[in-house]
C-alpha cells in the first residue's frame, strides 16, 4: 500500500517537463502542480487524526486506496492542467491521510522496535519513488503521459484489495482505541509537535523544490539530457531505500536529537554542494549523499514522535505535527517555479533555500545546548 501511495506522490517530478510541452504552461503552472499533491497530502492529516479518535486504523487505509485509485483514473482523464491539479490534490490527501493512519499502525504492531519497522515500511515507499522516472520514461516511451495514470489506479485497486485481505485475517493491536482527544493530545504534546514541525517543515520545503525540479535542474544547469537527469533523479531516491532500512535501526539507537540534528546538517552541506560540482561523476556522487541523507531524516523523525508518545496521544499528535509540516513544506516546488518564471537560476534559489537553513539549524542547536528542544514526549 505505501509502495502505490508514495509513487502518486512523486510522480510528477519526473513528468513535470513532458507535461509542460503537452500541456503548453509555464513552469509556473506546472511547479504548482506538484505543490498541490503536497498541499492535497496535508490537508486531511488533522482531520484524519481526529477521525482515527472514532475510526479503526485499518479502516482509513481502505479508503485511502479507493481514495487514490479514482484520483488517478481521474488524472488520466483530464483534459487539462486545471483538471489534473484537481486530481493530484485528491492524489496527495489520498496519501496525507494514509501515513496518518498507516504510521501509527505500523508504531503499534511494533511496540518494541518501532524505528526498524518504520525503517521497512520507509523502504517500501523508497522504492517507490526510485522507480518512478523509470516508471515514466517507460511509459513515455510506449504512450502519452495519462498511460502513467491509467496504470497507477490499477495497481493501486490490486493493492487495496490485498491489504483489506491481509487487515481481515490479522488479530490487530487495541492500543489505538485509547487515542480518544485530539486536542488534549496537542496541548499535552505540543513542545515535542512544534519541535518536529521546524525540523522537518523547513528540510521538506527546500526538499520539495529541489526533487521536484531536479531533472529540469540537471538539464539546464549541469548540461545533462533529460533521459540521464531522469535517470539520476532515480539515483537519488535509489540512495533512499538502504538510508530507509538503516536509519530507522540508528534510530532505535541513537539520541534520536542529536541524530537528527547531524542529519539536518548533512542536508545543508550536500544541498550547498550540489550547487558547486559539475560533470556527470561528480553530480551523480553529490546526488548519492543528497538522497540518503534526506532519507534518512524521514524515519528518524518518525520515531522521534511515534517511539515516544503514549498510546493515548499517538495518531492525534502526530497528526497534528504531520499536517502542519506539510502545510509548511508543500510551498517550496510552487516557489522554484515561481522564482525561475522571474529568471532567477536554480543555483542562487538553492543556495538561498540553504542559508535559511543555515538559520532554522542554528536555532535547533542552540534550543538543544539550552535544553529547551524536548527529546521525547510528555509521559
Amino acid at each position: 500500500m505505501v509502495f502505490v501511495v508514495n509513487l502518486g506522490r512523486v510522480v510528477f517530478a519526473p513528468l513535470l517537463d513532458p507535461l509542460r510541452a503537452a500541456l503548453t504552461v509555464d513552469a509556473a503552472a506546472v511547479g504548482l502542480l506538484a505543490s498541490l499533491v503536497w498541499v492535497g497530502s496535508a490537508v486531511p492529516r488533522i482531520p484524519t487524526g481526529y477521525l482515527l479518535t472514532r475510526v479503526p486504523r485499518h479502516y482509513v487505509v481502505f479508503a485511502t486506496g479507493t481514495t487514490l485509485t479514482a484520483a488517478t483514473a481521474l488524472a488520466s482523464v483530464a483534459p487539462g492542467i486545471r483538471a489534473l491539479q484537481a486530481a493530484a490534490v485528491l492524489i496527495g490527501a489520498a496519501g496525507g491521510a494514509y501515513l496518518i493512519a498507516a504510521n501509527p499502525l505500523v508504531s503499534e504492531l511494533f511496540p518494541s522496535r518501532v524505528g526498524s519497522a518504520l525503517g521497512v515500511h520507509g523502504t517500501a515507499a523508497q522504492l517507490a519513488a526510485v522507480g518512478a522516472p523509470l516508471f515514466v520514461t517507460a511509459v513515455l516511451a510506449r504512450g502519452e503521459w495519462p498511460l502513467t495514470f491509467r496504470i497507477m489506479a490499477g495497481i493501486t485497486a490490486v493493492a487495496t484489495v490485498l491489504f483489506t485481505v491481509a487487515a481481515w485475517r490479522t488479530d490487530l493491536p487495541a492500543a489505538g482505541t485509547e487515542d480518544r482527544n485530539l486536542l488534549r493530545a496537542v496541548r499535552e504534546q505540543w513542545r515535542l509537535v512544534l519541535a518536529g514541525v521546524v525540523m522537518l517543515g523547513a528540510t521538506g520545503f527546500v526538499w520539495q523544490g529541489v526533487f521536484n525540479f531536479y531533472p529540469t535542474y540537471l538539464a539546464e544547469t549541469k548540461s545533462l539530457s533529460e533521459s540521464t537527469a531522469r535517470t539520476v533523479l532515480s539515483v537519488v531516491f535509489g540512495a533512499g531505500v538502504p538510508a530507509m532500512a538503516l536509519s530507522g535501526r540508528l534510530a532505535d539507537r541513537l539520541d534520536i536529537v542529536r541524530y537528527i540534528l547531524a542529519l539536518l546538517f548533512g542536508f545543508v552541506v550536500t544541498v550547498l554542494a550540489l550547487t558547486t560540482v559539475s560533470g556527470l561523476v561528480a553530480v551523480v556522487a553529490v546526488s548519492l549523499v543528497l538522497g540518503y541523507v534526506t532519507h534518512s531524516l524521514f524515519p528518524a523523525m518518525d520515531t522521534y514522535l511515534l517511539g515516544s508518545l503514549p498510546d493515548r496521544h499517538r495518531a492525534s499528535a502526530y497528526a497534528a505535527y504531520s499536517g502542519t509540516m506539510m502545510f509548511v513544506q508543500a510551498g517550496g516546488s510552487y516557489a522554484v517555479g515561481f522564482l525561475r518564471d522571474a529568471q532567477v537560476p536554480f543555483d542562487l534559489i538553492f543556495r538561498s533555500f540553504a542559508g535559511g537553513l543555515v538559520v532554522v539549524l542554528a536555532g535547533l542547536i542552540v534550543a538543544h545546548g539550552m535544553g529547551r528542544l524536548p527529546r521525547s514526549a510528555r509521559s
